[in-house]
């Protein structure tokens, strides 16, 4: 009984060994396991909320069109220049982003079961609004998590 539970434990710690040797060299700022599920919780939030945009054609277009937001990134794209070219976009935009080790825990948690290159949670969504108590809320958690992630590009730079 006590030998299967170790096997688990073996095994998930060789699924996350291999989860990390994915990652591309150009993921930086990387969120750690912490902040990276915190984002996931505020993905998924948004997802809720209807203020998600999904993958690299929709995040582009939401930010050329002056949308403002987070931009989650996943770390283990291949081939990497599909998505190299949104972090720019981002900087130039003054939007924070931030990569995840996961593009299937990106998935999971922007409500789809298609693996996401990149999702952007905006603040407020497209159509129409959100109560007051929600709005409030979402926007805490999302103060929250740019506070962090600008910690973590500051620390990298």
């Amino acid at each position: 009984m006590g030998s299967d539970s170790e096997v688990e434990k073996t095994q998930q710690k060789e699924k996350e060994r291999k989860k990390m040797l994915a990652i591309a060299p150009i993921a930086k700022p990387l969120a750690g396991k912490k902040l990276s599920k915190k984002t996931l919780k505020l993905v998924r939030k948004a997802s809720e909320q209807k203020c998600l945009k999904r993958g690299v054609k929709e995040v582009v277009k939401s930010i050329r069109r002056g949308h403002k937001g987070l931009c989650v990134i996943a770390g283990n794209i291949s081939p990497i220049d599909v998505i190299t070219h949104v972090p720019i976009l981002c900087e130039e935009a003054e939007i924070p982003y931030v990569y995840v080790s996961s593009k299937e825990d990106l998935a999971t948690a922007g409500a789809t079961k298609r693996p996401t290159c990149c999702v952007l949670v905006l603040t407020k969504p497209t159509k129409g609004e959100l109560a007051i108590e929600e709005q409030e809320k979402m926007k805490a958690d999302y103060s929250q998590i740019v506070s962090d992630v600008s910690e973590l590009t500051s620390s990298l730079f």
